[in-house]
């Protein structure tokens, strides 16, 4: 049992996942069901979308605001670099902490991504327990021991 399924959770955290790749969205599910974290996850497939939401335009317009961002990278429309520069140089976002979640190991996209404010940098493993894992571990370092603001 994991500490998140410990401690009593008043308010459920709104997740917003950006990821194109409908297996890694799939194991993020799995890996929020296994360990029955009780957050709400959204998904967009792209970096316009993500922005969309974020914005509450259009079919977006009743989103609510995140607590978390899970972002990939490597998105179509806008990559994740330029939705997470857009996420941090915007004061009404900028509080929100962003995981960058990507397949990418290279030093240059790591150095980039904290230049930007990052607030961690995740590669998805490729073994699927190791994947849950590592969505467990950011679920419950960010939502469960730290404290985030709540804006909604």
């Amino acid at each position: 049992m994991s500490i998140a399924a410990d401690r009593p959770q008043a308010t459920p955290a709104e997740v917003l996942l950006v990821e194109d790749d409908a297996g890694d969205e799939l194991m993020t599910r799995e890996a929020f069901e296994d360990n029955k974290i009780g957050n709400v996850l959204h998904v967009v497939r792209d970096g316009l979308e993500a922005l969309d939401f974020l914005y509450r335009r259009g079919a977006h317009a009743d989103a609510p605001r995140p607590d978390l961002i899970l972002l990939d990278l490597n998105l179509p429309k806008y990559d994740g670099r330029q939705v997470l520069e857009r996420i941090k140089t915007d004061p009404d976002l900028n509080h929100i902490p962003v995981v960058v979640l990507t397949t990418s190991a290279a030093e240059e996209d790591i150095l980039r991504s904290y230049k930007l404010h990052a607030n961690a940098y995740v590669t998805k493993p490729v073994d699927l327990d190791q994947f849950i894992r590592a969505i467990q571990q950011i679920d419950d370092f960010f939502v469960t021991v730290v404290k985030l603001p709540r804006t909604r």
